[in-house]
């Protein structure tokens, strides 16, 4: 059984996600494009079956069950025509829009409406999402139309979860970012500062970079002096993900300088006893960790990562 702030701590991360995930369904238009496209007349439409790449034992299936082909086959005019509707059909295929642009199709600019697909760009896209959407009807024995709907929700919500923990990742990077500049304001150890403040100039020579991969940097005019990861989250299923991904970028500094302190910020929840052990075995690139509660709340904590920093 979980203790009583454990339990706060879920509870208020859970409703924070429920109601993140509440936002990016009306922010993304979902129901809103699924209607617009229920309303479109496919009659009118030229179905090339061959072209826009629909198996003909997909498009059967779909016809006797009486469903209008156009809910279920990505058409190009449709899309190009459509804001949005490359959503709508890349969700639901089920394809990520990472797993887009790893073949070249950067569909992200389509689905925010900021453009449309035209000519050979919508035509290759409707291939590629009906090739998956023909083998997903042909390999349901009683094919539903509002098993539809669930296609693309079991997608909008990877796409969300991605997007929960960028988010969550953020919020954590933000909060060390303030800790950090609080400190070099207190000390009078800064110089100057970017626009935006993403570069900080120190009176030693040194600079602060906060960017990514790593997401707090110290060099000097040559050399990564000291390397910061910082990963949220409390998904405890998800820690040695969070812990491999901060290798990769940590490892990257000590190739670059040998000598650079690295280190890690996880929030508390993740510093489970398997993740220290995992952490320990691999000391040598990732030198010191933190929880983030500890940096915002404990001041012995805090200056002993003052003192790694030498801020």
């Amino acid at each position: 059984m979980a203790s009583q702030s454990e339990q706060n701590a879920w509870f208020l991360d859970q409703l924070a996600k429920s109601v993140f995930f509440h936002q990016n369904l009306h922010e993304w238009e979902l129901l809103e494009i699924a209607v617009e496209i229920e309303k479109i007349r496919g009659e009118s439409l030229i179905w090339d079956l061959d072209e826009i790449g629909v198996s003909r034992d997909a498009w059967d299936k779909v016809i006797h069950r009486g469903i209008k082909p156009v809910v279920v086959f990505a058409h190009p005019e449709v899309m190009a025509s459509l804001h949005r509707a490359v959503a709508y059909y890349r969700t639901l295929s089920m394809v990520s829009q990472k797993s887009m642009a790893r073949v070249g199709f950067n569909t992200a600019k389509f689905e925010q409406g900021d453009a449309m697909p035209t000519g050979e760009i919508s035509l290759d896209i409707a291939r590629i999402l009906n090739d998956i959407i023909s083998q997903l009807v042909e390999a349901d024995e009683h094919i539903d139309e509002r098993e539809f709907d669930l296609w693309r929700g079991m997608a909008a919500g990877t796409q969300a979860q991605g997007s929960w923990q960028n988010a969550k990742g953020k919020q954590a990077e933000i909060k060390i970012q303030q800790i950090i500049k609080n400190r070099l304001r207190e000390v009078g150890l800064a110089e100057s500062q970017s626009p935006g403040g993403l570069q900080i100039q120190l009176k030693d020579g040194r600079r602060i970079i906060f960017s990514d991969e790593p997401d707090v940097a110290i060099r000097d005019e040559s050399n990564i002096l000291c390397a910061v990861e910082i990963k949220g989250g409390i998904d405890t299923a998800g820690v040695f993900e969070r812990i491999g991904a901060a290798m990769k970028s940590l490892s990257r500094a000590v190739a670059e300088n040998p000598s650079a302190m690295t280190i890690l910020v996880l929030q508390r929840v993740s510093l489970t006893e398997t993740a220290q052990d995992e952490l320990h075995s691999n000391r040598n690139i990732i030198n010191h960790w933190f929880a983030l509660e500890d940096l915002l709340e404990d001041e012995n904590k805090r200056d002993a990562f003052w003192e790694l920093l030498k801020i």
